[in-house]
């Protein structure tokens, strides 16, 4: 299957655990809806290379990057450092690559938006946007986000996206159903070919 394009491509750098999960898909849903294609390393989780060459070639391949470090947590006896270590990557990737590396634009996200002060203070002076847990807020800064930094004009509002959101995942159970699967067994892939072609379905009415 060919890659998609680089202009249309979104680096996914995000937990992926069960709590987060709400966040994430609706991470996923507004990239869709918005026009682009997610990427992250879950589109390839039975590959038999190793993972930080995985990262790389989707980090290399992507022109755009979502970081959300919220998972740092002081709190907890061993950090996570997976967020952190792949915004360093695609941050590395951009300042020294070359070509096109250098066109590569990242928003890094965070649960509160000064904690990272404590956690990351080498990224201050980087614009760190807070999406306080909620789907709502995610959906809304990652749109606001892409449309100032890519200028395209097609891009829906959020508030359209968020509307489309709820209905799409209303229907979910339906898809589900559909298909056989278990809510909970939904892959990445899946999950974007459904938004996809439910909002091509929408728009197309």
């Amino acid at each position: 299957m060919r890659a998609p394009a680089f202009a249309d491509s979104v680096f996914i750098n995000c937990p992926f655990d069960q709590d987060y999960w709400p966040l994430f898909e609706a991470l996923v849903f507004s990239l869709v809806d918005a026009g682009f294609t997610p990427r992250c390393a879950l589109e390839a989780p039975d590959s038999g290379e190793a993972r930080i060459w995985r990262i790389r070639d989707l980090i290399k391949g992507s022109r755009y990057s979502v970081h959300d470090i919220s998972r740092v947590e002081l709190s907890q006896e061993l950090p996570r450092f997976n967020m952190p270590f792949e915004l360093g990557f695609d941050l590395g990737c951009r300042v020294f690559g070359s070509g096109r590396d250098r066109q590569k634009r990242s928003l890094i996200l965070d649960s509160k938006r000064y904690r990272y002060q404590q956690l990351l203070s080498d990224i201050a002076g980087q614009d760190i946007r807070a999406h306080e847990g909620s789907p709502d807020r995610i959906i809304e800064v990652v749109r606001n986000w892409l449309r100032s930094t890519s200028g395209r004009r097609e891009i829906p509002g959020p508030v359209a996206i968020k509307k489309r959101f709820i209905a799409f995942s209303d229907q979910l159970p339906e898809f589900c159903d559909r298909l056989n699967l278990e809510r909970h067994d939904i892959q990445f892939a899946e999950y974007v070919d459904m938004a996809r072609s439910w909002i091509e379905s929408i728009k197309g009415r």
